[in-house]
């Protein structure tokens, strides 16, 4: 009753484009669903996202299910998921973009899901990790352990949307280390973050992930800028 009224007064709206929500509908709208621009790199080992990486860091696969344009759908949707606690957003994103990556043979090969992680202090400014529900959504649809104690990031930041393409690159390599026992050894680890944009990112947090023994790395993300 309770949520019948709440929904009368306050009715719930699409995170995409803010229009109410249909009955059947849920956080986004059949419109911006049909117009979400998809990257389809689960058609491909050899996508963008993975060459990507080229020469930079040894990767199993990697993939990120949306295309991030400023201004665009996807940008609104991580937005309101990064910054206005819409954590419902990487659940469902999760939820669906884990019906294509079924079609890969090699993430069922994956250990354990690890998230790009936040610092202590941004952890407790934010009070969430956005990647957390999307993680968690892949971890139930695979059946994939999701850990986010092994990889730590050990240097506080600014965001990194308030820093240019250079600023995003410089030092970060440093920024991320990792806490390992025996039983870590020769894992495949999925890691997943929002948006890929240089690389820089995941490529420190895959370095740092390789100290491991045996480690391999996949990457999964939400979205990957395009120009």
């Amino acid at each position: 009753m309770f949520k019948y009224l709440l929904n009368l007064f306050f009715p719930p709206v699409c995170s995409g484009c803010n229009s109410f929500l249909l009955t059947n509908e849920k956080v986004i709208c059949t419109v911006c669903r049909h117009n979400i621009p998809l990257t389809n790199h689960h058609l491909s080992s050899e996508n963008e996202a993975f060459k990507k990486f080229y020469g930079r860091i040894p990767l199993e696969y990697a993939s990120a299910f949306l295309y991030f344009h400023k201004k665009g759908i996807v940008q609104e949707l991580i937005h309101k998921l990064k910054y206005k606690g819409h954590e419902e957003i990487g659940a469902i994103i999760g939820n669906w973009y884990a019906e294509d990556l079924k079609e890969s043979t090699i993430l069922k090969t994956a250990s354990v899901i690890i998230p790009v992680p936040l610092h202590k202090k941004k952890y407790k400014e934010r009070g969430y990790n956005q990647v957390t529900t999307f993680g968690l959504a892949l971890s139930e649809e695979f059946n994939i352990p999701y850990n986010d104690s092994i990889l730590f990031r050990a240097v506080y930041s600014k965001t990194q949307s308030q820093k240019s393409l250079l600023g995003r690159s410089e030092g970060i390599e440093t920024v991320f280390d990792v806490n390992f026992s025996e039983n870590d050894y020769n894992k495949h680890f999925l890691l997943i973050d929002d948006v890929i944009t240089t690389g820089a990112t995941l490529e420190a947090c895959s370095r740092a992930l390789l100290k491991i023994p045996g480690a391999k790395i996949s990457i999964v993300c939400m979205a990957m800028a395009q120009s």
